[in-house]
């Protein structure tokens, strides 16, 4: 049996056991197009993700909504956010520092379960207020 076994090794054509550059180039190509396919899945349910979150109760809506008016009076402003964050309310305090115009504003963010979640304190100059009447 060995030298019919050593006959058929003679027999086969070099390299014919091995891969051939054709076959291992088609093989990367496959491997590339899976793995992008695989790294764009990745990347559109990371971006849908991003997308269902809430985004956090803030601040800035009902500052943005006093920094519109032309003329800061002292006191108090509370209101809600409506159907943007149901059951969320906010209060802002004014209190004027200066004669110059210089307010300070304290804006609270209150849960629905009434507790403060946020606060932000800031200082603004609007010039065109008016003097209160106690100081004039």
């Amino acid at each position: 049996m060995k030298p019919r076994a050593h006959a058929l090794a003679k027999r086969r054509a070099p390299g014919a056991g091995a891969f051939t550059l054709m076959e291992v180039m088609i093989a990367m190509a496959i491997l590339v197009i899976a793995l992008f396919s695989i790294l764009e899945l990745v990347s559109t349910n990371l971006r849908n993700a991003r997308r269902l979150q809430q985004a956090p109760v803030d601040c800035g809506l009902p500052v943005a909504d006093i920094f519109q008016n032309a003329q800061l009076e002292e006191g108090e402003t509370n209101g809600d956010f409506g159907k943007l964050f149901p059951d969320y309310q906010w209060t802002a305090e004014v209190e004027r520092i200066g004669t110059n115009g210089l307010f300070h504003i304290s804006c609270y963010i209150i849960k629905p379960d009434h507790s403060i979640e946020r606060n932000l304190d800031l200082l603004m100059w609007k010039p065109q207020s008016k003097e209160p009447m106690s100081k004039l």
